[in-house]
């Protein structure tokens, strides 16, 4: 038999809670966060009041990609660049490359668990406020 570690409800409340904190004190810049397994189905996701369409898709989008590929999504957009690809050759529309997620691992295997990411700010301040969310985790 197999134990798999996964992702608890309270640690992904725990890591959205901080996220919403940070990111809220500055309401003028709303953004969108995402939080998805290591398969990437959705596990929690919130978005700020007047947080535009675009920001909503891609958050989810590139915390997919990031758990999907098992790296954090600038080093995941770095790697097709390096290879001459595009996410286009992949053949999975979910898939994008922008920075913005940041992959969770378990600290005793190195097993992805999910992601976490953030769409709406500049790409560094949307992987900062990913990395918030897994530093609260609790891993």
């Amino acid at each position: 038999m197999y134990s798999k570690p996964m992702l608890s409800l309270d640690q992904t409340q725990r890591a959205m809670s901080a996220m919403i904190a940070k990111a809220t004190q500055e309401p003028d810049r709303p953004v969108a966060m995402a939080i998805v397994d290591d398969e990437g189905n959705l596990l929690s996701y919130a978005r700020m009041d007047n947080c535009r369409p675009n920001p909503q898709t891609f958050a989810i989008r590139k915390a997919y990609t990031s758990a999907l590929s098992g790296v954090d999504s600038a080093a995941y957009s770095e790697r097709l660049k390096s290879q001459g690809r595009t996410v286009s050759d992949f053949g999975n529309p979910n898939l994008v490359s922008a920075q913005g997620a940041v992959v969770i691992t378990d600290p005793a295997s190195g097993a992805v668990l999910g992601a976490i990411g953030v769409s709406g700010l500049t790409a560094q301040e949307d992987e900062d406020l990913s990395r918030l969310g897994v530093e609260n985790l609790g891993l």
